[in-house]
């Protein structure tokens, strides 16, 4: 399917939904794959109505003031609308993911944070949800509880003809509250305007190498960065249609993923790396014969580390279905950003490098490895775009470090958003970066790498470093040594941190991992087999190893963990462990 032509000008999306709904009402914005592998499709023509009918429902609630709107809903089209009716609207959407009901005790606690921080009096919602919501909102918030509007019974014959274009966005209004996903922290609202959501679009559609003939294939959780600038905003932006579903619908069976988009013709798809070894551990021989994937030209993984071992696992198990080692498109951003910061080349596959472990971990340098050394391979999540800069500077000191030094990523791009919503003192400290000399101002991400020939390496997170004998270890390190060498423990599914040592002293390695076996017997080889894996590949010894239940390890709504979470977890005791070597992890 052709392109449709970008309107001349932008004036928010809720202009731009409006060009394509009179210049290609019929053309499929976007389809959704529901549990059944069904699919409903949403043409321009048919999100511009139903975004319609939200935006005067919440117009008429809020008597026209630009209050932040929490939008909570499952993934799917009463969604879509929700989101281009506040843009219609000219208020600020803050998208959050529903409760999940079998862990409304660590799912709800966050959605109250995300309300209280954002001061919302509206939430978008479906009939079927409100009842629930109802009740807890009147539990939590009292007599502050906002009010709940059901989109799905909204009348859509008070909302226009259609024929009206949507006013210019309202200055200094946000389009979107972006609340970080925590894997580090408790969520903050990202300030996302309009203009750098189209920045950001544009850059990854030159980043992407997006063509007439592309289209999209996802599965992401569509309330923030990945999954909504990447795969509902920018295949709007650039006129192609993309095929979504829901993340609980592939965590339930991967494959029906591939199956999406082997149907549909997808060609460019994406994820995560955890996403790519489910595919690889779960996928039949059946099940991938039946599968074409040779339309696939962009395979883009990022949001946690990008390992060399899942592309190379992915690329052989699904190569009989066509798809393309070269395919893989290694990239980093993050909400801050907007989302795109750099990536590699389209059908360029992806590059590697093997560092002196010693030496990046004693010294921060990353120099290349000789023969028979312990080594760490790193991937290049490739260059940034015009009109991006990107500083390594020691955190401490501000000064920029040279090529190969380890240190924090700045990041200075059109993309990089005002701040933080109602918190100007991180805002100022996140945001306001200058080095030594006075350049900047840069957006410190509190990542860790370094560049090599203007190619960024993403070496771990600032506040997930552990410091043990001063030698700097990588959560991910010491998690791919365990899921390499232990069998009976869930890939993806581990957290790895440091405590305060007794008395004050050297801090200790604490390893948890979900187990992979019901019987109780082995247990005991599973926390053996980890303390040997980390003491003999990185000679350290774990100061206590957990096994918890499946399913319990705290992770974002895009799957990544949340080692702070599960720190706090064993500290007080909370963890659902099976078994252990220190008897402060749970019960």
């Amino acid at each position: 399917m052709s392109a449709v032509r970008d309107p001349d000008g932008f004036a928010g999306f809720a202009r731009l939904l409006y060009e394509r709904a009179r210049h290609a009402p019929d053309v499929v914005a976007h389809r959704f794959v529901h549990e059944d592998e069904s699919a409903e499709e949403l043409t321009h023509a048919a999100l511009d109505a139903r975004a319609r009918a939200v935006a005067a429902g919440v117009l008429a609630a809020t008597d026209g003031r630009p209050e932040p709107v929490l939008l909570l809903f499952a993934p799917g089209p009463d969604y879509l609308a929700a989101l281009f009716g506040c843009f219609y609207a000219g208020v600020p959407a803050v998208p959050a993911f529903p409760p999940d009901p079998t862990r409304l005790a660590r799912t709800l606690p966050r959605l109250a944070a995300i309300i209280e921080d954002a001061g919302s009096s509206t939430v978008l919602t479906t009939s079927d949800i409100a009842p629930l919501m109802a009740d807890w909102l009147t539990e939590t918030f009292g007599g502050r509880a906002p009010r709940l509007i059901a989109t799905d019974t909204l009348d859509a014959a008070g909302a226009g003809t259609g024929t009206e274009p949507p006013p210019a966005p309202r200055t200094g209004v946000p389009a979107l509250l972006q609340y970080t996903s925590g894997s580090t922290a408790l969520p903050r609202g990202v300030l996302l305007d309009q203009d750098r959501l189209r920045a950001n679009c544009a850059e990854i559609a030159r980043g992407f190498g997006i063509h007439p003939g592309s289209s999209g294939g996802l599965w992401l959780p569509p309330y923030h960065d990945m999954g909504l600038v990447g795969g509902i905003l920018t295949p709007l932006a650039t006129g192609i249609p993309v095929t979504l579903m829901s993340p609980v619908t592939f965590l339930r069976r991967p494959l029906s993923w591939l199956r999406m988009v082997s149907r549909y013709r997808a060609t460019i798809i994406g994820a995560p790396n955890f996403a790519y070894d489910l595919c690889v551990r779960r996928a039949t021989d059946a099940e991938v014969e039946a599968l074409d994937l040779s339309g696939v030209e962009l395979a883009f993984t990022g949001a946690e580390p990008v390992r060399a071992e899942t592309m190379e696992r992915f690329a052989a198990r699904f190569g009989p279905a066509g798809f393309r080692a070269a395919s893989f498109l290694p990239c980093y951003g993050l909400a801050e950003a907007t989302l795109y910061v750099t990536g590699g080349k389209p059908l360029g596959g992806w590059q590697t490098v093997s560092v002196d472990r010693e030496a990046l971990e004693a010294r921060g340098t990353a120099r290349p490895a000789r023969q028979g050394q312990p080594s760490r391979s790193l991937v290049s999540c490739g260059r940034p775009g015009p009109g991006t800069r990107l500083l390594i500077a020691d955190p401490a000191t501000r000064e920029p470090l040279a090529d190969g030094a380890v240190g924090e990523i700045w990041v200075d791009s059109p993309s990089v958003t005002d701040g933080y919503w109602r918190r100007p003192e991180e805002t100022a400290q996140t945001f306001g970066a200058r080095t030594a000399t006075g350049d900047g101002p840069y957006l410190r991400t509190g990542d860790l790498g370094f560049l090599l020939d203007d190619e960024l390496f993403v070496a771990g997170r600032l506040k997930d470093l552990i410091v043990i004998n001063g030698r700097n270890l990588h959560p991910v390190d010491v998690e791919r040594v365990c899921e390499a060498a232990v069998p009976g423990i869930r890939r993806n599914c581990g957290a790895v941190f440091a405590i305060e040592g007794a008395a004050g002293g050297t801090e200790r390695l604490v390893v948890v991992y979900e187990a992979d076996i019901a019987d109780e017997e082995r247990y005991a080889e599973a926390l053996d087999g980890i303390r040997r894996a980390v003491s003999r590949e990185l000679n350290v010894r774990p100061g206590a190893v957990v096994l918890v239940r499946p399913r319990t390890i705290p992770k974002t709504s895009s799957g990544k963990v949340q080692r702070w979470l599960a720190r706090r977890h064993y500290l007080a005791g909370e963890l659902e462990a099976l078994a252990s070597t220190d008897e402060r992890a749970g019960r």
